[in-house]
């Protein structure tokens, strides 16, 4: 039986793209994306999505209270009866209700190696740090801001000429390669629990 994943998105749904692509190809083994679920009306991952005849929705945030919201989320996560929820660029906090209702279930990529640079700029405060590598991270999510479990890492090396914007762009190539990455999600589809002991993978991706 085909494990089913929702996505949550934001914004042009570049991540998802590369999702959707990896389950298509057989790269993440045994699943489907089962819905797509926006915040932003006018989001154009929600067409990418309609393009690939995907169900997609759009459930606007705006004025609703955290909880208020991801409440109506959850209710069509349950309707498509979704095993495993990806963010992929979702730009909204998770209420404490939502995390509970999907236990171990939400998996998120970030746009620095954990437990690093967490939250926004998240390349602006790698540079301005001065590290030498950056990179994204796939991790479980919990109730706090980007801590949950890590179950896979890419780096990717900072050079002396990067600036916010050059860097931000490496990291996103990784990002949209990371999911299929030796096939650790279609792993945490299979098991829906964190890797034992919550061991992190790390690769180095060359360019």
């Amino acid at each position: 039986m085909l494990k089913r994943i929702g996505v949550l998105l934001s914004g042009r749904g570049s991540n998802f793209e590369a999702l959707a692509d990896s389950v298509s190809a057989g790269r993440i083994p045994n699943a489907e994306i089962a819905v797509v679920i926006s915040n932003k009306p006018g989001a154009p991952g929600l067409e990418r999505a309609a393009a690939r005849n995907i169900p997609a929705r759009a459930i606007p945030s705006k004025g609703l209270e955290r909880e208020t919201y991801d409440r109506q989320v959850a209710a069509v996560l349950h309707e498509y009866k979704v095993d495993l929820i990806c963010l992929a660029g979702y730009m909204r906090l998770l209420s404490p209700f939502f995390v509970a209702a999907f236990p171990q279930r939400i998996l998120n990529i970030h746009p620095s190696l954990l437990p690093s640079f967490p939250g926004l700029e998240s390349q602006k405060q790698a540079l301005d740090y001065g590290v030498k590598f950056a990179g994204c991270t796939v991790h479980f999510v919990d109730e706090n801001l980007d801590a949950g479990p890590i179950i896979l890492q890419s780096a990717v090396p900072v050079l002396d000429t990067d600036d916010e914007h050059t860097l931000s762009q490496r990291i996103l190539k990784d990002e949209h390669r990371i999911p299929s990455r030796k096939n650790h999600l279609g792993r945490e589809l299979q098991n829906r629990r964190p890797p034992r002991d919550f061991r992190t993978y790390v690769i180095l991706l060359r360019q």
